[in-house]
């Protein structure tokens, strides 16, 4: 998960960026409280709820610990919220620990000795644990063991430590990152896809009630379509629209509040924040459409290479907005149109550009 502590435009008071995985203390614990307490509860992500659910009865029928679990997909989706279920569902107490807290081999073996039988050890950004540490993981996910070595050099010594059965849940935005005898080891795997704003407008009307926030089907429905196919970020827009009702209306939230307070946090229609606006701004008029070098269109926004390759383009991308070619980003007739400009003669259809336009 990335964080930033930088305020700009498009974050609230606490610098929260809010179509972004940026969140402050105050934000996590509201998060946390609106988090469905199981899969009865838990909107959305069809395929994967019924398939959980049959590993989880199965596995309590027999009296047994679960199979290791793998979520993979998008910040936001619910992967640390099913971990908890997965928990709750089993009876059992859970460890919330990632990636890169674990450096070294010593940091997994001190978490893994203190586990008890049945437990559930969340691994959130499993792809970024140590290679050593990784290595110890495999024989502890298989044989429930993990061997310790004590002192150094031609004297070092492997004690063999039993461990109690647990079950991990890992979870990565990353998957391909995985290397395969990690990705075997668990027993089931499921990716997290996007919501459809149909699914999101009920995740909206059933945070709105647990924050006792009055809220219309429309303006539900224009918070949902502006929420990047994201729960969490649902949450936050809802919340924030919650704060402009109470301040400049009545305290309802219907589709012209929704959009008038979405305005003032300069998020549009179609869910782009200043940002993404900023990144498409740059490419259409500064450089006619592209293609441009990453490094370049970075420097024009005025942010890091890594910001607008990893908080940016993936939202851009999956909307049809940009392309990546290996001549550099592009944009698409799309995003000429979205923000109201006309493509210059050499991106129209015809004129030798078509082939980046998927002509």
């Amino acid at each position: 998960m990335n964080w930033d502590d930088t305020t700009d435009p498009d974050t609230d008071a606490a610098g929260e960026r809010l179509v972004g995985p940026v969140a402050d203390r105050e934000d996590q614990a509201v998060e946390a409280a609106l988090r469905p307490k199981d899969l009865g509860e838990f909107i959305g992500q069809e395929k994967v709820r019924e398939q959980l659910d049959l590993v989880l009865r199965a596995a309590r029928a027999r009296g047994a610990t679960a199979d290791h679990v793998l979520l993979s997909g998008a910040p936001g989706l619910g992967k640390t919220t099913l971990s908890m279920i997965i928990a709750a569902e089993m009876g059992a107490p859970i460890r919330i620990t990632s990636g890169p807290a674990i450096q070294h081999a010593g940091d997994l073996a001190a978490i893994l000795s203190s586990l008890q039988e049945g437990e559930v050890l969340f691994l959130d950004e499993i792809h970024r644990m140590s290679r050593p540490a990784e290595e110890m993981l495999y024989m502890a996910m298989e044989d429930f063991r993990v061997d310790v070595i004590v002192g150094k050099g031609p004297g070092a010594t492997a004690i063999p430590l039993e461990l109690p059965p647990f079950t991990l849940v890992g979870a990565t935005t990353r998957a391909g990152l995985l290397p395969p005898p990690l990705r075997d080891r668990f027993g089931f795997t499921a990716h997290m896809e996007f919501y459809e704003p149909t699914e999101l407008e009920r995740v909206v009307h059933r945070s709105a009630g647990l924050l006792d926030v009055e809220i219309d089907t429309a303006g539900a429905a224009e918070i949902a379509g502006r929420s990047r196919g994201t729960p969490r970020i649902a949450n936050r827009l809802l919340r924030r629209v919650r704060d402009y009702a109470q301040v400049k209306a009545d305290g309802v939230i219907t589709r012209e509040i929704a959009a008038a307070a979405l305005a003032v946090y300069e998020v549009d229609a179609r869910g782009l924040d200043r940002l993404d606006r900023a990144v498409l701004d740059a490419l259409l008029k500064l450089f006619g459409g592209g293609p441009v070098g990453l490094s370049t269109l970075a420097v024009a926004v005025g942010e890091e290479r890594e910001t607008v390759e990893e908080v940016a383009e993936p939202f851009l991308v999956r909307e049809g907005l940009l392309a990546r070619t290996p001549r550099g980003r592009v944009a698409t007739p799309a995003a000429w149109a979205h923000l109201g400009l006309t493509p210059p003669r050499a991106h129209t259809p015809g004129n030798g550009q078509g082939d980046l336009f998927g002509a």
